[in-house]
């Protein structure tokens, strides 16, 4: 019984004073080039993805004569391409600022860093409607 007793106040130790924080503190503590660096690792997983995924699907596909590539899949790399402006090149300092900017709203906080990256590169890239809608679409959701 003490045994359970003993558990239960250190679980209740460990995992109360576990800390709930936004997304925005985590990009706050970083240095310029610590978020120079997650801008690029972003951008180099995305194309990564993209890449794996055109050779699995021509690997899979290759000898059907049949098949014609599906909506889905365009959709799929239509919103991998949003995620790195095509505008920018290779000025990263560019997108990090911006990123600081979207989150000294306080509405931004809680968006998750990869999706602000979204955001920011879709307006980069002169899309300013698109990147709007899909701010406003991650506020209401990350309230």
């Amino acid at each position: 019984m003490k045994r359970k007793i003993i558990l239960f106040f250190f679980g209740l130790l460990t995992f109360g004073s576990a800390q709930n924080t936004a997304p925005v503190g985590y990009w706050n503590s970083l240095e310029e080039k610590a978020k120079i660096a997650f801008v690029n690792g972003v951008y180099a997983s995305t194309a990564a993805i993209k890449s794996y995924h055109k050779r699995q699907v021509r690997e899979q596909y290759l000898h059907h004569p049949g098949w014609i590539q599906p909506y889905y899949i365009e959709r799929f790399y239509d919103i991998l391409d949003e995620q790195i402006s095509t505008e920018v090149e290779y000025d990263l300092g560019l997108i990090t600022a911006h990123m600081d900017a979207l989150y000294s709203n306080y509405d931004n906080r809680n968006i998750p860093i990869v999706k602000a990256i979204r955001i920011v590169s879709v307006d980069q890239d002169g899309e300013r409607e698109k990147a709007n809608l899909l701010l406003l679409k991650a506020q209401r959701k990350y309230k």
